[in-house]
């Protein structure tokens, strides 16, 4: 199977929030920014595997700072390790006061993905090559966060 770099998937996405995402104090509700961080580690996947891809699992996403209306939010994506057919994604969400220009992390999320063929049965994908340290320690970590996952899974009683 053919190998790609984490590069020739890495996607960013960007949006102003407006007052249609957020709640009544003017903080945009973690739903949007969920549903936007699937969007891009789901992008991500696609382009990697190119092929349709599913979410498999959202591994837990705290909100570090809040995000408010008139933010530019930017999602940048990036897979961090493959398996057979599964991906995991890796999503930064930075908020911009475009009016200060002032930038904050609020927070970071990881996704698993799996491929889908033309019939939509799981398929394998190409292996993901590492050009820096900092990508083979994301990718160490991203081996135990897989192995924990299957763990729970099998405590759980799910295949």
């Amino acid at each position: 199977m053919d190998q790609k770099r984490i590069s020739e998937s890495r996607v960013t996405l960007g949006v102003m929030m407006g007052p249609q995402d957020a709640n009544g104090y003017g903080n945009v509700h973690g739903g949007v920014i969920m549903k936007m961080v699937d969007e891009a580690g789901a992008l991500a996947a696609i382009r990697h595997a190119q092929s349709p891809c599913v979410t498999v699992a959202v591994d837990s996403m705290t909100f570090m700072q809040p995000i408010t209306v008139g933010h530019f939010v930017q999602f940048n994506a990036e897979l961090t390790y493959v398996g057979r057919t599964s991906m995991e994604a890796r999503v930064e969400v930075i908020a911009e006061n475009p009016l200060t220009g002032e930038k904050h992390l609020s927070n970071t999320a990881y996704l698993v993905y799996v491929a889908l063929d033309s019939q939509g049965h799981p398929k394998p994908v190409p292996e993901l090559m590492y050009d820096t340290p900092e990508q083979e320690s994301r990718a160490t970590q991203a081996q135990d966060r897989q192995a924990y996952r299957k763990q729970q899974r099998a405590k759980e009683g799910q295949p």
